[in-house]
């Protein structure tokens, strides 16, 4: 196989099917057809998500594979995992959209290990020069000074405290956080501060921090919410292989709820035609579990995503693809993605609103949404300025 480079163009494709013999190119093109961008399945690299590594949208130069005849079929090498460290002056993320229900986040890293291939947080490693296919769950970026980078934004005169999200563009328990702790550190600030915080995760890693956040939960400052995208676990294998199985997550729905943490449940995303035929499954296992608050996103398809998910269905569900594709298209009105606010989260149209209602339904059905909880903003004390100063001894 060789490569040449050329010029991108904002509506390129990166790559064709990869093939290694005429007879291979021949059945590649037949069955990838209609689904530019695929990958041949000998390329798929194992426990990553995503089938392809479309080029960054802002890069003026991409690659092209073509076949040159002279390529012996091999296994492809695994991908590995790497992390940069990346040391930035500010931590905390501010938003004022309308239909989000925080204004201020914590990423304590860019890209994510859990591969998941419908994240809409893909598209954010263009901003890096990378690609949002293969490259956001294998090079990832870590912030190992976000703990005194908080602390002195907690110091500043005037700031009022407000409920901390985190997890809100890629899973702060993600499997590198065994090793930097990095999200551990940042509860400890915020503990020791009684700042709310709010944390959406689909790692069953959430459990180690337990002891931090009950404490924090009994001073209503803590609620975790776990997502929760199918039962079934080829299927999750599948679309978010490197995540905490079904299984997984519930263990530790039960574990923080047995603790006295408020759980919640995100049936997130909604993937037309794929895992829509276990909306109440999941919502009746997660209350039995232990999680009394419950939500949902349908699946969001910005930018580069849409290839990736192409390429996804093309060799996972070949058969489904356009099928899903045209229901997406319905919640959007007849495009793949709207951003507008309001209708980004959970659609438009027929489909849309009968999965709305069926949320609706199962969540009174079970029990979900009595009581919603509100976290305290009273209780937060401000970090000492002078103490904060010290930090820059060490």
């Amino acid at each position: 196989m060789s490569a040449r480079l050329r010029k991108a163009s904002p509506d390129a494709v990166v790559s064709a099917p990869a093939v290694r013999s005429a007879i291979a190119a021949a059945e590649a093109a037949r069955r990838f057809s209609l689904e530019p961008g695929a990958i041949a399945e000998s390329e798929t690299r194992r426990g990553r998500g995503a089938v392809s590594n479309p080029h960054a949208r802002f890069e003026p130069v991409e690659s092209e594979r073509f076949d040159d005849g002279w390529d012996l079929p091999e296994e492809p090498a695994p991908l590995k995992t790497e992390v940069t460290i990346e040391r930035p002056r500010t931590i905390i993320a501010r938003n004022d959209s309308p239909d989000i229900s925080f204004d201020r986040s914590i990423n304590p890293y860019r890209g994510c290990e859990h591969g998941c291939v419908y994240c809409f947080a893909r598209p954010t490693h263009a901003y890096q020069g990378l690609s949002p296919g293969l490259d956001f769950e294998t090079k990832l970026f870590a912030k190992p000074n976000a703990a005194e980078l908080l602390e002195k934004e907690l110091a500043k005169p005037g700031y009022a405290a407000k409920t901390m999200a985190m997890g809100t563009n890629t899973d702060p328990y993600q499997p590198i956080e065994k090793r930097f702790r990095i999200t551990r550190a940042v509860l400890e600030v915020l503990s020791r501060t009684n700042h709310p915080v709010g944390i959406v995760t689909k790692s069953h890693l959430v459990t180690r921090d337990i002891d931090i956040l009950a404490p924090m939960a009994d001073r209503g400052l803590a609620k975790v919410a776990l997502s929760v995208t199918s039962l079934d676990p080829r299927l999750a294998r599948k679309m978010e292989p490197r995540a905490a199985t079904p299984a997984k997550r519930l263990d530790a729905i039960r574990k923080l709820a047995e603790a006295g943490i408020p759980v919640s449940v995100l049936v997130a995303p909604i993937v037309p035609g794929i895992n829509d035929h276990e909306i109440e499954d999941i919502l009746q296992a997660t209350y039995a579990a232990g999680a009394r608050e419950a939500g949902y996103v349908l699946l969001r398809l910005p930018h580069e995503l849409k290839e990736i998910m192409r390429d996804w269905l093309s060799e996972n569900y070949p058969d489904k693809l356009k099928h899903v594709f045209s229901l997406v298209g319905d919640t959007r009105g007849g495009k793949l993605y709207d951003s507008a606010w309001g209708k980004r989260q959970t659609g438009v149209g027929p489909y849309a609103w009968m999965i709305g209602r069926r949320i609706e339904q199962a969540s009174e059905r079970f029990g979900f949404n009595r009581v919603r909880r509100t976290l305290r903003t009273d209780l937060f004390t401000p970090p000492s300025r002078e103490g904060v100063g010290q930090l820059s001894l060490f």
